[in-house]
């Protein structure tokens, strides 16, 4: 069997599940099981991998779908605490009072506020932390979300204090015995060579990083605008390229010179303060700001059953305590 008809079959299993989720439109909780069927299948008859590790592979991948869930449950769950409390009427009116346009709030929750959350704790908290928020702030739930996911890009190579960088990379790396001659011919200990690599991923990452946040406003007013537009995102370039080269510029400067625990918390903490002050004096900011259209005018898809109710809070519900849940979470 030649290589190309290899690749297919080790394609299989990924276009299986465009298929039938895509193509036949077929549900999650029918496709997958589907994919999983191929998957086996090929596992077997084609790579011939012993049925003892696909059984635990297959354990392995009900414990990360599991994983997964509870990320899920717990950003719900964080939606409604806010919500029974009254918090979500104060995160909202101090959001608000920053920028009422909605391309400026995504930047800085999705993109900033998500980026040092990821540095910080990793493992899908920015989603579990910036969906409820945006929704809270009055974003269709379809909109947080792909927000959510588009952030997780440049931040999540040094999320968790580096944890991809430090145990990823290295633990791929230990052992190998054409690593090691390599590491004793250039006198390098693993940990230094690993930092070099994590050095030079953040400076990639930076260039492209730096126009993360244009793409993200683009796809939020092309995607939920009243008129559709990407031209609507792109007025807000000058902003979207100010708000990246924050975040950016410290991360690679951080990569670089420290290691790879920190690029992502610094470069976040950094890029809010940087922005929060612009925003503050004017700087880059829109003429006219941007909306989405009527809630009752969204379509079905865009909210789910997603519908925070704002409830008046508390008299002793400050913007402190409404804000420490994302404290708690971020450390």
């Amino acid at each position: 069997m030649n290589l190309a008809l290899y690749s297919l079959f080790a394609l299989l299993p990924i276009l299986s599940v465009f298929l039938l989720l895509v193509v036949a439109r077929r549900p999650a909780s029918q496709a997958m099981p589907g994919a999983l069927v191929v998957t086996v299948a090929i596992a077997t008859l084609i790579w011939q991998v012993p049925f003892l590790h696909i059984a635990a592979s297959v354990v392995q991948g009900v414990v990360i779908a599991v994983e997964i869930l509870l990320i899920v449950f717990g950003a719900i769950l964080l939606l409604n605490v806010l919500q029974e409390s009254g918090a979500i009427s104060v995160i909202r009116r101090s959001l608000l009072g920053l920028s009422a346009d909605r391309r400026v709030q995504v930047i800085v929750i999705a993109w900033l506020f998500g980026s040092f959350i990821e540095g910080a704790s990793g493992f899908g908290t920015p989603a579990v932390i910036c969906v409820p928020l945006l929704v809270a702030v009055g974003f269709p739930a379809l909109a947080a979300v792909m927000a959510a996911l588009i952030i997780q890009s440049t931040p999540s190579t040094f999320g968790a204090v580096g944890t991809p960088v430090l145990f990823g990379i290295a633990t791929g790396l230990e052992g190998s015995e054409s690593v090691e001659s390599l590491l004793s011919q250039q006198n390098l200990s693993l940990l230094d060579y690993v930092t070099r690599i994590g050095s030079g991923a953040a400076v990639i990452h930076a260039i492209v990083g730096t126009l993360i946040p244009l793409l993200l406003v683009v796809m939020l007013t092309a995607l939920f605008g009243r008129d559709r537009s990407a031209r609507e995102g792109l007025q807000l370039w000058p902003f979207a390229l100010f708000s990246g080269l924050a975040f950016t510029l410290p991360y690679g400067l951080t990569a670089v010179l420290l290691g790879p625990e920190f690029p992502s918390m610094i470069g976040g903490l950094v890029g809010l303060i940087v922005v929060i002050v612009a925003i503050r004096q004017g700087w880059f900011q829109p003429h006219t700001p941007w909306q989405f259209p009527e809630p009752d005018q969204w379509p079905d898809a865009w909210s789910g059953s997603l519908n925070p109710e704002l409830r008046s809070p508390p008299p002793s519900m400050t913007v402190l305590k409404a804000w420490l849940p994302y404290g708690l979470l971020g450390g």
